[in-house]
């Protein structure tokens, strides 16, 4: 299992995405089973819930929903659920394009990011999601950061 460690509720999840996380894998006890993040998050119904809030959260963001302007909203909840449900375990595939071809030349900025991050977080914190499987999930999804960002 991999545990990362990194401040406490927003300064994690701005942490996480902007300095990085520091990480170590943890391995369970012999003959103890973990379960996969998916499972933990409650599946994929719950993630489902949980995108839906996050995507509520962005359209009443004031500082970043003229970004989503004429974005096709369903499509991209679709790909959201995809993409987190594939990444934390679950028999989810995400299709769409990478994040570096999808976001070129969008300038986004890290405060554009740091939004995002907050929105996301918000709406884990709305359906109570445990701080252990936030910090899981945000660590998976960090990555995409260098491919998400132009503008520091």
């Amino acid at each position: 299992m991999r545990v990362c460690v990194k401040g406490v509720y927003l300064g994690l999840a701005v942490g996480l995405f902007l300095s990085g996380v520091a990480c170590s894998t943890v391995e369970p006890p012999a003959g103890k089973a973990t379960a996969s993040l998916y499972d933990r998050l409650g599946g994929k119904t719950a993630i489902t819930a949980v995108i839906d809030e996050f995507v509520g959260n962005v359209a009443d963001d004031q500082r970043i929903n003229g970004r989503f302007a004429t974005t096709d909203i369903p499509k991209l909840k679709g790909h959201l659920v995809d993409q987190v449900c594939g990444a934390t375990g679950g028999p989810c595939t995400y299709t769409g394009r990478d994040m570096k071809t999808t976001h070129a030349g969008m300038r986004i900025s890290n405060a554009d990011f740091t939004a995002m991050v907050e929105d996301l977080v918000a709406a884990l914190d709305t359906f109570q999601v445990p701080q252990a499987e936030q910090t899981e999930l945000l660590g998976l999804l960090s990555p995409m950061k260098p491919d998400i960002v132009e503008i520091p």
